[in-house]
């Protein structure tokens, strides 16, 4: 029911020996690594300087994730969110720094979010259902295959563009070691095990072997930049 500052999950950017406690998030988008809202508020974007402070912002409806009004301070934030404040004019995106550690950077096209397939269901219908990385559930067709990544117009969920997984493509790492490095999809290795299959990502001259769950593709074949604002 509580969460210490000690255990804290390592994506947490924060001071770990200030204080005892810190908020947990709610259940909801995103897994256990999500960061709560008003850790976001108070300890990130420093608009509140104590706990009660950032609850009355956000119990107010002044801030919005990924566009909707979120008046839950326990609201789980992670991997790409968006996280705005309209009465100051400023949209963050929620990324990784150097260490895997999340961190929030200013935007301009805090319209858009990257999301990942992470699954693809039919429902009622014979619908094709997509099934994201944070929990969205969008119906689409069967152009889409697993760990291809979409582009979408928030809040509204529109589809804008299609990111296929394949060689070549710019991915991120989004877990391991290391987390948040950015690079050519290289290679993809399937093991004939239980073992989880490999993918080799070539980033800034160096070969990054990792497990095909922590590839998140974030620009097409042949693109040096992200699709997205990223800050890199």
């Amino acid at each position: 029911m509580h969460q210490k500052r000690l255990s804290a999950p390592k994506t947490y950017k924060i001071p770990r020996k200030i204080s005892k406690w810190i908020v947990k998030p709610s259940p909801g988008p995103h897994n256990r690594n999500a960061i709560p809202l008003l850790v976001v508020i108070r300890d990130f974007l420093n608009l509140a300087d104590t706990a009660r402070e950032a609850r009355r912002i956000i119990s107010s409806g002044e801030v919005l994730v990924d566009g909707i009004v979120r008046r839950d301070y326990k609201f789980p934030i992670g991997l790409f969110d968006v996280v705005s404040i309209p009465k100051i004019e400023k949209n963050y995106r929620m990324i990784f720094d150097e260490k895997g550690r999340f961190v929030p950077r200013e935007v301009d096209d805090h319209n858009m979010k990257l999301y990942k397939i992470i699954n693809k269901t039919v429902v009622r219908g014979g619908k094709v259902q997509l099934n994201l990385f944070d929990g969205t559930n969008i119906l689409s067709t069967n152009d889409y295959k697993t760990k291809d990544s979409l582009l979408l117009r928030i809040p509204e969920k529109e589809i804008v563009d299609h990111l296929k997984f394949e060689d070549g493509a710019l991915v991120m790492i989004t877990g391991g070691s290391h987390a948040g490095e950015i690079g050519k999809l290289k290679d993809f290795k399937v093991v004939r095990s239980s073992s989880p299959n490999l993918v080799t990502v070539e980033s800034r001259g160096t070969d990054i072997t990792t497990i095909i769950d922590y590839i998140f593709v974030v620009g097409k074949k042949g693109s040096e930049r992200p699709v997205i604002d990223l800050g890199v």
